[in-house]
């Protein structure tokens, strides 16, 4: 006999502003417990630090995760000039100090150059694997590893505000797997400084933004269901820039089973017309296409799947 799964099945994106202090999985934790749902992971760890956007998937909606890793991101952070630490934050120890303090006009000289696709050595206090073990574990051990450049995009950055000689705040856009803590260090470098992250906040992901988060300590005082509920959004929000036909009850049936469908000519045609270059999980994801169905005022989702050869190969079918 299987194993009943514990907790409910809650389906949905939860759109967290998440407090400075407390871990990503820390989050994912809480949030399981208050909805007292089955399955729960996020959209892209957020760094203990920071504070602000982390998306929260339940149930179904885990099965969308890839396409909100892959999303465009936005932050505001602060600089702290005068010392760089062993995790280009404020967490770290010092490892070096300077009476540099760069003003406005050779920041904003700077910064253009940094706009781009840009060759970015990740932070040593970082996940990434080497071989086998995360770079943290290993900068925590004392080990000094050397991580390779790899290409990121900063899409715009602005320098906000000075409030003082010490410090300033900037805004930026970015891609996928770009470290603020290494464009922090690397300004710093060019410009003759030492500095560090003193705050950091996301303020999006992908379309996911502050308007519709909620803090996590304002979760934790709702005991109403209902009003957890309301606080979900569609799985199909975090797929709002994948192309997405709209099929009939008896082709979503086909589709549940894992079936493929065949697509009409003006279906095939939108499709190319929406088609764009698009990675998922480092693999080639341009074909991939949402199919919905009608229910009630709703399109909901049925299955992203592959479109090929006038064909709708179902990847991923959606229980919802």
């Amino acid at each position: 006999m299987a194993r009943k799964k514990k907790g409910e099945p809650v389906n949905g994106w939860l759109i967290l502003d998440k407090p400075e202090g407390v871990t990503s999985t820390q989050a994912v934790g809480i949030c399981r417990r208050i909805f007292n749902a089955q399955k729960t992971g996020h959209g892209g760890t957020l760094d203990p630090l920071a504070s602000g956007i982390l998306p929260l998937a339940f149930g179904e909606a885990t099965k969308t995760v890839g396409y909100v890793m892959e999303a465009d991101k936005d932050y505001a952070f602060t600089i702290r000039w005068g010392s760089s630490t062993t995790t280009q934050d404020r967490e770290g120890e010092v490892t070096g100090t300077s009476d540099v303090r760069p003003d406005r006009a050779a920041i904003e000289k700077l910064l253009p150059g940094f706009i781009g696709e840009i060759d970015q050595v990740p932070p040593q206090f970082s996940a990434i694997k080497v071989n086998g073990e995360r770079a943290y574990d290993l900068a925590r051990d004392g080990e000094t590893v050397e991580l390779a450049s790899r290409k990121v995009n900063l899409y715009a950055a602005e320098l906000v505000d000075c409030p003082s000689a010490d410090l300033a705040v900037f805004k930026v856009s970015c891609g996928k797997g770009f470290y603020i803590r290494a464009l922090v260090r690397d300004i710093a470098h060019a410009l003759g400084a030492e500095g560090h992250v003193a705050a950091l906040r996301r303020t999006r992901v992908g379309a996911f933004a502050e308007d519709a988060a909620i803090q996590l300590s304002k979760l934790q005082e709702m005991s109403d269901k209902a009003a957890l509920d309301d606080m979900l959004v569609p799985l199909e929000t975090a797929l709002d820039d994948i192309p997405a036909l709209a099929i009939t009850g008896e082709e979503a049936s086909r589709l549940r089973q894992g079936r493929e469908i065949v697509l009409l000519p003006h279906q095939v045609e939108a499709f190319r017309e929406m088609r764009r270059p698009r990675q998922v999980n480092g693999e080639d994801a341009s074909r991939i296409c949402l199919a919905t169905e009608k229910v009630g005022e709703e399109q909901l989702g049925v299955a992203l799947g592959e479109v090929r050869a006038g064909r709708f190969m179902p990847v991923r079918v959606f229980n919802q």
